[in-house]
């Protein structure tokens, strides 16, 4: 078994400081300067008496100086709680404090963000790291009841697709696990490899953590990139012919509808896409345009990465069949669907999906029952068809946004959907949509609106029908560019405050 944390370890020991390690912002960082942060961030620790299994939060950005802090942490055996920096000031504060950290590592510019750096200082000590590589300590001093957590390698924020993410405890066991079996370990006797894996996820984020850690685990080069943006993206896969990349389904519709040419992506071969389910139509658009398989995965934090998805083979040989399916389960991952009691559901019924995983924090022993609703198919595919969690009560009835969204989605001037529930004081809540158009769509808003209300009305029961739709000029989405349903309320309570036209 490859360990995480060794292995870190040995790339901070034994790594030439002259080797090329991440490209960002156009200029290459290399070895030598990530171990430089990574000693400096070590010695802080050290110094404030915070060693092994010690709690330590990091304000966790796509830099190249957070990379190295975070290797400098796992190398020497801390415990990394990741603070994501894309929440607003007061929230991020009040998550530093709920959390209660000894010492908080972050940017400058973070840390000065009004009331962060007071709700680090007024329990512990901020740790700013700017993009010359400088390690500075500022105020505070280390609490006499400052947490350690044995076994412990990650604190991982969720997504927050639902509601309020929710921070869960990742192991050394899980982290390992998810590492061999998502293939990230490295070959026999090589130290580095020149291959270049190119990360525009999100790292406080599992997605956007395992493709950083996994290329450095791996021995691999990495442009990282702060987020997705089309031209630096293309660009970036032309210089340096990846094989394999990651985008979400948002992206890929991006380089679809900006017509990249063939040719500067013809390196690809594979294209991985989790976070949100990815239609098999532009899936195959995909793939018939660039000849690089989109090979879906699913998982949560909650396993530390993914348990079940596509294989390039996998692809080549079922997904004629098999389209829209999530995949197979990945390495010891045993997958069952169960009714409301418990009871496992023969196959092809819908029920909650369970796992069974060493990539769980209860171990391969256990069952884990997930939010989502799915089937199982005699082939042993996955196919999810809701979230148990997402359902939309109205008057006792249960509404499936992803059922909502498919039919508003139908319609051709429909890029995307996205469907929640607003609290209603009479029927407990109803179900309310936004939706993107496609590019060049010329219709009116009003017109579309009835429109597609009439569509809810003739294929939907009257309970699913959305009492109110939006046209937006962009979902919005969270970090990890699933649609945001708490931002989605907050658009549509705006919409309807507005006064009505005269």
């Amino acid at each position: 078994m490859v360990e995480i944390r060794e292995r870190l370890a040995q790339l901070l020991r034994e790594t030439p400081d002259d080797a090329e390690a991440i490209e960002h912002d156009a200029r290459w960082w290399q070895w030598g300067r990530l171990k430089q942060i990574a000693s400096a961030v070590t010695a802080a620790l050290d110094g404030a008496g915070l060693g092994r299994h010690s709690r330590v939060g990091l304000i966790l950005q796509n830099r190249p100086e957070h990379v190295a802090a975070l290797a400098g942490l796992l190398a020497g055996g801390r415990v990394v709680v990741t603070l994501s920096p894309l929440q607003p000031p007061v929230r991020l504060a009040a998550d530093i404090e709920q959390a209660r950290l000894a010492l908080v590592i972050g940017s400058p510019e973070t840390l000065s963000r009004e009331g962060v750096l007071d709700a680090v200082t007024s329990r512990g000590i901020a740790l700013e790291v700017d993009d010359e590589g400088e390690v500075r300590e500022r105020g505070g001093t280390v609490p006499h009841d400052a947490e350690t957590c044995p076994g412990v390698a990650i604190e991982m924020l969720t997504s927050g697709t639902t509601g309020p993410p929710k921070r869960v405890r990742l192991s050394d066991r899980q982290l390992d696990g998810s590492l061999v079996s998502s293939g990230q370990v490295p070959r026999e006797g090589r130290l580095l490899s020149r291959s270049v894996t190119v990360a525009v996820a999100p790292m406080v984020h599992i997605g956007g953590m395992w493709r950083v850690l996994g290329a450095l685990c791996a021995g691999r080069r990495i442009v990282l990139m702060s987020k997705f943006v089309l031209e630096p993206w293309v660009s970036a896969v032309e210089r340096y012919r990846p094989r394999a990349a990651g985008l979400v389904p948002a992206a890929l519709r991006s380089v679809l509808d900006a017509g990249v040419p063939p040719e500067r992506l013809k390196s690809l071969q594979v294209i991985t896409s989790g976070t949100t389910a990815c239609p098999p139509e532009l899936a195959d658009r995909f793939f018939h345009t660039y000849g690089a398989r989109v090979l879906m995965t699913y998982g949560a934090t909650e396993f530390a990465g993914a348990v079940a998805g596509w294989t390039y083979e996998m692809h080549k040989a079922w997904w004629a069949t098999k389209a829209g399916s999530a995949g197979r389960p990945f390495g010891d991952t045993v997958l069952r669907v169960t009714d409301t009691d418990g009871a496992e559901l023969r196959v092809g019924e819908v029920g909650h999906l369970e796992v069974r995983t060493s990539q769980s924090v209860q171990g391969a022993g256990e069952w884990v029952q997930t939010s989502d609703l799915a089937r199982i198919d005699a082939d042993g595919f996955l196919w999810i068809t809701g979230r148990a969690d997402d359902a939309i009560i109205r008057g006792g009835f249960k509404v499936q946004p992803s059922v909502v969204a498919r039919i508003l989605e139908a319609h051709p001037a429909v890029r995307e959907a996205g469907v929640a529930g607003l609290p209603d004081g009479r029927l407990g809540a109803v179900p309310v949509a936004a939706v993107e158009l496609e590019p060049g769509t010329t219709v009116g808003e009003a017109a579309l609106v009835a429109d597609l209300i009439e569509r809810c009305r003739a294929e939907l029961t009257p309970y699913e029908v959305p009492a109110y739709v939006i046209v937006v000029e962009a979902l919005p989405r969270t970090p990890s560019s699933k649609v945001s349903k708490m931002d989605l309320l907050d658009l549509v309570r705006a919409r309807m405050a507005e006064p009505a036209p005269a």
